[in-house]
């Protein structure tokens, strides 16, 4: 029934929980209680993702080796701000990992981290193409509700069609700055609360969120703890691949019920991936068996997660339960 009802959130982030239990067969408080407790106790959260489609091209990787006393800190400092996402200890825990936009990090390796003592190197990977990513990238996620009932919740309520013109969907406003932090930090968050924070009404605020959602400039993400799905084990493969193959590889790869991400980027190496496992065991099986069949595979560095400290959306949640989430 958990796994039911998360898969249901990745389909419709805001679906009433009525909707989910209609879909589930159970009633609505017994969604509504157990929606309480995965939050209360495994961390789960509703994010906004904005802007989906923007091109990998505006975000970049950046890797800090710190020293064994200062990693943490280091890496918790670079979990509070708005501007990271993705925020990982790896490598024995004194590698931190993380991802920040094209305007966030060039202030950030040339103004502020010369100025933290005891960081030994610092690279910048930029993400040119996303070939895995998203909400439903990691099979894992995906596989509990059948396929009638993904299809019912994906039937949305219908929306009036003089809600908004095309263009005014086509693009984020500056109006639109307030209500997408507050959907960044709690997804689910009423439209009531929502006027609150934008001082719109909620009229207003419902028929923009639906046009924004219609224009792609605006999805939803689950942030969960991934013991949830039995997971102990993840890892960052940085990947050289010759280019004349970079496209077979990565095509072959995103079939691979392991990945849960997967980008080329510049650097040495010019392919990234996240990997969820079960056990070392089933890494080592997945690296020894399946990657070693791709022979343009020149070169491979595994990077074991060691703790993830900030997921998809840009702000901290105060859970901690939140550590090691996907």
């Amino acid at each position: 029934m958990d796994h039911c009802i998360i898969h249901a959130l990745r389909i419709d982030g805001r679906a009433p929980f009525s909707r989910i239990a209609e879909v589930l067969g159970v009633s609505t408080q017994t969604v509504a209680r157990r929606y309480g407790r995965l939050s209360s106790e495994l961390g789960l959260r509703v994010v906004g993702v904005v802007n989906p489609r923007q091109p990998s091209s505006g975000k970049w990787i950046l890797r800090l080796t710190a020293s064994p006393s200062t990693a943490q800190s280091v890496a918790y400092s670079l979990a509070r701000r708005d501007d990271t996402t993705w925020v990982r200890l790896v490598s024995g825990g004194t590698e931190i990992c993380f991802v920040m936009n094209s305007a966030a990090h060039h202030t950030l390796l040339f103004r502020e981290i010369p100025r933290v003592a005891n960081i030994a190197e610092v690279s910048a990977h930029r993400l040119l193409h996303t070939y895995l990513g998203g909400p439903t990238a990691w099979q894992g996620h995906t596989t509990a509700l059948s396929r009638e009932q993904q299809e019912q919740l994906r039937r949305a309520p219908e929306v009036s069609d003089d809600t908004e013109e095309p263009k005014a969907r086509a693009a984020l406003t500056q109006g639109d700055g307030h209500l997408l932090a507050a959907l960044q930090n709690n997804g689910r968050i009423s439209y009531t609360d929502l006027a609150a924070e934008t001082g719109q009404s909620s009229s207003t605020i419902t028929r923009r969120l639906a046009a924004l959602q219609a224009g792609g400039m605006l999805t939803f993400d689950v942030e969960i703890s991934a013991e949830v799905y039995g997971i102990t084990t993840q890892a960052l493969l940085w990947m050289s691949v010759a280019p004349a193959h970079l496209n077979k590889v990565a095509s072959t790869m995103i079939q691979h019920k392991e990945l849960a991400f997967l980008a080329s980027t510049t650097g040495p190496t010019n392919l990234v991936a996240l990997v969820l496992c079960k056990s070392p065991g089933e890494l080592h099986d997945y690296l020894a068996r399946r990657l070693s069949a791709l022979d343009s595979i020149r070169m491979l560095e595994t990077s074991p997660v060691q703790r993830t400290l900030k997921t998809c959306s840009p702000f901290l949640h105060s859970n901690p339960r939140r550590q090691d989430a996907i």
